[in-house]
Parts: structure tokens; C-alpha cells; sequence
């Protein structure tokens, strides 16, 4: 929006509605694939829109239109009348007011997007390359994806709020395809908000090292073993265990957590994070224009808070933290974790580690249960004796969230972010294995 139509578009919402909020989103995504160390694929996809959430009469509307100018503000406004004698009156609507400052955050890679595409389509071809070339055994490679997105966001609402950001986003991602006996596939992604800041021909080559370790994996004897969880599988358990924390499931007693604020919950190793500025979702402000900060959720074990976007903020008595997250131009804000990670510990917890199994990876957490946190999923990853890792697969790893982080003795320092959680390493007791 520049000024002239946002003073416009809010002159003609005002008149409309007694409260409203206007989002414009902007994205951007360039894909490329490089198969057999050539482009395979070249893909742009763009899109632009406006979003109005707006409140009349007690009862809130959501609607969104990708015409532009009068033609869009006109379609809003007609969408949202239609919907209003069919939404409930709730007393606890509203706007967050306007901010003094914001956060300084530069998520935006002027340079990257700026470097020549055969630049790009080169460092894709040189990854595959090194994927390739060191073990006969690695016969293929799948999907090795480069995606480039940039997103522009501008909220304005009738509470006096302004706010404009943006931000570029670059995903890698490859499978291995390695054959001896049977075919092993193993995949891996990385990303960052700058390309220069993505290391091309590492990536390919510890995922060629993964690749071709799993051809002689076995099965683990069932039992209870001691050992390490590394970020990529504690970042899959965080997911699971992010909605404790939400304001949402707070108010509709869907949390565990509920009524423990002060109380000791996880390991006393443990400290928990979300911040707005961390992870593929970091940004400036959330999705109602809050500005993004740091929520300290857990301190050495003990509950410490909740998640809150606006509504449920006001429905519980708490300000908004920065938690009421947009997923596109087609969804309203929801409280959502934002940047939601583990403390690192102050020391190399692998340096120094001979004998237990590490769990590498997981398979199949979105069956996991969020509200108990109870989950049996299936996992890969090595066994550790004398300093070798013996590599195993087709096992079941079971049991329950909470428990698995009381039982977490150290955490590393090698905290890292997939996606929207982060971790380090932890080294835990208690974990249960079904195998042969």
C-alpha cells in the first residue's frame, strides 16, 4: 500500500465497520531443480493480496481478495457485510494499538537476490556433484531443490497501527538415493535468510555420508537405553510439544501445562524460548502488527508462561506476545509459537561421548497425541560403541514428552533452527526402544 491508497482503503473501511484491520502480503518464490547436474526445473510463482478482518456490532469477519485498489476494497467490504448476520457476537474483539519502535532485524538479501541465476543454478549443479561423486554406491539423486522467496508484509488497523516489513527466505533441499543389496533414500534440507550464509557442498556431502552409512543399518534390541537426540529429532519432539504453550489451549483446557506456572515441569537442564525473530518464521512483527521479542517459557525446568496472541490474550489477561501468526493472505492471524527452541548447554556433549545409541531422525510425530504428548514413532540413527557408530533403522521410539524432557541430563551447545523450532543435542535417559 502506498500512502495515498492506505488513506484511502482506511477512509472507506472506517465507513463501513466500527473496528478493522487491513493486511497486504506480497511473496515471491523462485524454484530450481537441478537433476543430473543440470537444471531440470525452473518454476516462478507470485502472488499479491489484501486481507481485512474487520468487527461490527460485536462480531468479527475474515475475508481476503487478490484484486487490488477500489475494485479489491469494494470486494471486502461486500464479502464482509454478506458474513456478518452469520458470525456470533464475542465481546472480546479488538485491535492491538500502535507501537513506538520495532525491533531492528534486516531479514532482507538484497545481494542474494541480486546474484545471476546461473550463479545459483551452479552452486545447485555443484551440490549435486558432491552428492554424486564419493561411493559408487549413492546410484541417484532426487529433488534437489533451491527455493528463493521474498515476502513484503504491511498491516494497518483503525487502533492507529502501522507496520511494514519484509524478508527473503532461501530453502535447500536434496534426497540420495544409495544401493548395495536394497535401495536406502535419506534427505535433508537447510535454510537461511541469506544465501551467502548456505554452504552448498557441505550439505551435499554429509547427506551422501548419511546416505550410504544406512545400507548396513540393522534393528536395536528392545529395551531402555541412555543417549543422545540430535537437533533434527528434538526439533521434530518440539513440535509436538509447542501447543502446550499456547494461550488457545489455555483457555480451552487443552494443556497439560495448565495451572503449573512456578512449578518445576522438565529437567532442571531445561530452559525454553520462543522469539519472533528466529526461525524460517522470524520477521519483525507478528500477524496483527505486534512487534516480535523473546518469551522466556521455561527456566531451568520451571514453567515460566504462555503463548498469547490478541484475542486470547484478552480472553485470559494477558497482553499479546507476538503470537498471533499469519499463514498466508487466505488465513486469519492464530496464536501460534513463533521461533519455539531449547536453550544450548555450555558444552560439546559429543566430545566425550563412547557408548549409546543416537536418534537421528523421526518418522511419523504428526500422529503423536499434543494435548498428553504421548507419541510411538519410528526412528533411525546410530548406535555408539567404543566411539563407532553402528547404524540402525526400522525401530520404534515410544513414550511421552514431558517425560523425555525430565529426563534430559545435558543439553549441547550446537543449537540449531529447522524450520520454526530449535535445538541442540540432548542427552537423555529413559529412552524406549522397540526393535528385535
Amino acid at each position: 500500500m502506498d500512502e495515498y491508497n492506505a488513506k484511502d482503503l482506511i477512509h472507506r473501511l472506517s465507513g463501513a465497520f466500527d473496528e478493522y484491520e487491513l493486511c497486504c502480503i506480497s511473496e515471491k518464490d523462485t524454484i530450481y531443480e537441478c537433476r543430473e547436474r543440470e537444471l531440470y526445473g525452473f518454476e516462478i510463482k507470485e502472488e499479491w493480496g489484501m486481507a481485512l478482518r474487520a468487527v461490527k456490532g460485536g462480531r468479527l469477519i475474515f475475508t481476503h481478495t487478490c484484486a487490488a485498489g477500489e475494485e479489491g476494497i469494494d470486494e471486502l467490504i461486500g464479502k464482509g457485510r454478506a458474513l456478518l448476520p452469520f458470525v456470533d457476537e464475542d465481546r472480546d474483539l479488538g485491535f492491538p494499538g500502535p507501537f513506538p519502535s520495532y525491533p531492528e532485524a534486516d531479514f532482507f538479501d538484497t545481494v542474494g537476490l541480486d546474484r545471476p541465476e546461473r550463479e545459483k543454478i551452479d552452486s545447485l549443479a555443484a551440490m549435486e556433484e558432491v552428492i554424486l561423486s564419493p561411493d559408487p554406491r549413492i546410484v541417484a539423486t532426487r529433488n534437489c531443490d533451491l527455493r528463493e522467496s521474498r515476502l513484503t508484509m504491511t498491516i494497518a488497523n483503525s487502533a492507529g497501527l502501522t507496520a511494514e516489513g519484509r524478508k527473503t527466505l532461501y530453502s535447500l533441499f536434496a534426497l540420495a538415493v544409495a544401493k548395495e543389496e536394497e535401495d536406502v533414500s535419506s534427505w535433508n534440507w537447510t535454510w537461511a535468510h541469506r544465501l551467502s550464509e548456505i554452504d552448498f557442498e557441505d550439505f551435499g556431502r554429509k547427506l551422501a555420508g548419511k546416505a550410504v552409512s544406512q545400507l548396513s543399518a540393522r534393528q536395536l534390541q528392545t529395551g531402555i537405553y541412555e543417549g543422545i537426540l540430535t537437533p533434527r529429532a528434538v526439533c521434530d519432539i518440539l513440535e509436538i510439544l509447542s501447543g502446550s504453550f499456547l494461550g488457545e489451549n489455555l483457555f480451552k483446557k487443552k494443556t497439560k501445562l495448565d495451572g503449573k506456572v512456578g512449578q518445576r515441569s522438565f529437567s532442571k537442564t531445561i530452559s525454553i524460548v520462543d522469539s519472533g525473530l528466529r526461525g524460517t518464521g522470524g520477521f519483525p512483527f507478528d500477524g496483527e502488527g505486534v512487534p516480535a521479542r523473546e518469551n522466556l517459557l521455561v527456566q531451568d525446568g520451571v514453567l515460566r508462561g504462555f503463548l498469547f496472541d490478541s484475542y486470547y490474550g484478552k480472553k485470559l489477561g494477558f497482553d499479546s506476545t507476538g503470537n498471533g501468526i499469519r499463514p498466508g493472505i487466505k488465513d486469519p492471524p492464530k496464536c501460534s509459537a513463533g521461533g519455539f527452541f531449547i536453550e544450548p548447554g555450555p558444552d560439546d556433549i559429543w566430545a566425550t561421548y563412547a557408548d549409546g545409541i543416537i536418534i537421528d531422525e523421526l518418522m511419523g510425530t504428526h500422529t503423536a497425541n499434543p494435548i498428553t504428548g504421548d507419541f510411538s514413532v519410528c526412528a533411525i540413527g546410530y548406535e555408539r560403541r567404543g566411539g563407532e557408530d553402528l547404524p540402525f533403522s526400522g525401530v520404534i521410539f515410544s513414550g511421552n514428552v514431558f517425560d523425555l524432557l525430565q529426563n534430559v541430563e545435558r543439553p549441547g551447545n550446537d543449537l540449531i533452527f529447522l524450520g520454526t523450532t530449535g535445538a541442540p543435542s540432548l542427552y537423555a535417559r529413559g529412552l524406549k526402544i522397540s526393535g528385535t
